[in-house]
């Protein structure tokens, strides 16, 4: 019942990205910006895909999985990832009554670390945001919406603005989760409050630079997912989530250039948009049949339309786009490791686990978490996916481990909660 829906909606898919007049392997294709940082500077990575240029990585891992070279405790609560540059670690996490940004070394070993205002704690206690690094400073986003800007040597607060009392906006029920980006000497901003759906502050003051006045509906709010950067039609663009819609800007003026309403948002949208050439796709925690969109731009990025549909249903654990594939863990009805076809939406390859996961693409394989706390390496071969070693971060995982990997320099950075775990995954 659920392949023969699946292939359905697939078809109706390629007949309207046809009718439409592009498709995913079209020859005007979006284009991800690379932070211009060493590293893994910001969320999933320098061009926050997910991706990892890496290789010469372990082909399989041993019994009880790669080595482990160090851990450290006491992060506090959170689902934060943690972000690498310039020799220094950064993660933050809720401890007590606060939100602490830490500074590590690559062994482990403490620089310092500030508070950031309140922990959040109301639904799903716990940091959210990861935080983003840019010329010697780091910038992130408490639950309230309190942003701050430190010296990444220090620590020292550089400046600090609550962008939900700036702009008017309300809190949503998760809390602000927002991983903040920076473009160029803009740091950007999701409040979709009265005064700003989303702006561009001075990232060195502080300051508004520009803001989209869009008017928000009523009942919108910010979503729960981070927005990329990328370049389309000659022009640079950034795509986000509210609570309501997924839309698309001038990254030089903050001009609109188009929304598309998305019912199934109306839920809670936790996952980044994937840039798949010149289409979006569009995942959600939804229970409803439309609960992942694939999003066809024109080649110059002014409008956007729905190709097709999915009930593919995720967390967490946000899609890869992987030389022209998407990968995803599904929960409900399409449940499992996916393959999937952008064009179509049709399912390539897949495995019964993980369920809810997020994963790293390096050297062509698969370095995923899963939320009940199994790591996994996964190799795909054709239709099926071939399972290179696993072992548990932790007996005590209540599934819900959905910090993101990251993969830099040959070792694997897995959190949960309280506690970062380094491991040694490379190759001899």
């Amino acid at each position: 019942m659920i392949l023969r829906r699946v292939l359905k909606v697939g078809i109706a898919g390629l007949v309207m990205g046809l009718a439409f007049g592009v498709s995913v392997g079209a020859a005007a294709t979006g284009k991800l910006v690379t932070s211009r940082e060493s590293g893994w500077p910001q969320f999933r990575g320098p061009r926050r895909d997910a991706v990892s240029t890496e290789t010469g990585l372990l082909d399989a891992w041993p019994e009880g999985g790669p080595k482990l070279l160090w851990k450290t405790d006491g992060l506090g609560r959170g689902w934060c990832s943690p972000i690498v540059t310039g020799g220094t670690l950064h993660i933050c996490g809720d401890v007590g009554n606060v939100l602490r940004i830490f500074a590590f070394d690559l062994e482990g070993n403490s620089k310092w670390n500030v508070d950031n205002g309140k922990a959040w704690k109301r639904s799903f206690p716990g940091s959210r945001a990861a935080c983003c690094y840019s010329e010697g400073m780091i910038y992130q986003m408490n639950g309230h919406g309190r942003v701050v800007c430190l010296d990444a040597k220090t620590g020292k607060e550089r400046w600090v603005v609550d962008i939900m009392e700036r702009f008017k906006a309300q809190v949503p029920t998760f809390g602000m989760s927002e991983c903040l980006l920076v473009d160029g000497e803009n740091l950007i901003v999701t409040p979709v409050g009265k005064k700003a759906l989303i702006a561009a502050l001075n990232k060195k003051t502080g300051e508004t630079v520009w803001k989209c006045e869009t008017s928000p509906e009523d009942t919108e709010t910010a979503g729960y997912a981070s927005p990329i950067l990328f370049t389309l039609g000659g022009r640079r663009m950034i795509a986000g989530n509210t609570s309501y819609r997924t839309f698309a800007i001038d990254a030089e003026t903050g001009k609109m250039l188009w929304s598309v309403v998305l019912p199934i948002t109306k839920t809670a949208c936790s996952t980044i948009p994937v840039l798949c050439g010149n289409s979006l796709f569009i995942t959600d925690t939804s229970v409803k049949e439309q609960a992942s969109s694939l999003l066809n731009m024109d080649p110059k990025g002014d409008t956007a339309r729905k190709a097709w549909t999915l009930p593919l249903r995720t967390t967490s654990g946000s899609s890869l786009h992987v030389e022209g594939d998407l990968y995803i863990a599904g929960e409900r009805e399409l449940k499992g490791f996916l393959c999937l076809d952008p064009e179509t939406g049709k399912i390539k390859a897949k495995a019964d686990k993980p369920i809810n996961a997020s994963a790293v693409w390096a050297d062509g394989k698969l370095f995923v978490l899963s939320a009940d706390g199994m790591a996994m390496l996964l190799r795909r071969d054709g239709k099926r996916f071939e399972t290179l070693g696993s072992f548990s971060i932790g007996k005590a995982v209540k599934k819900d481990a959905w910090a993101h990997p990251v993969l830099l320099k040959g070792r694997l950075y897995l959190r949960y909660h309280d506690t970062l775990f380094c491991y040694d995954v490379k190759g001899n």
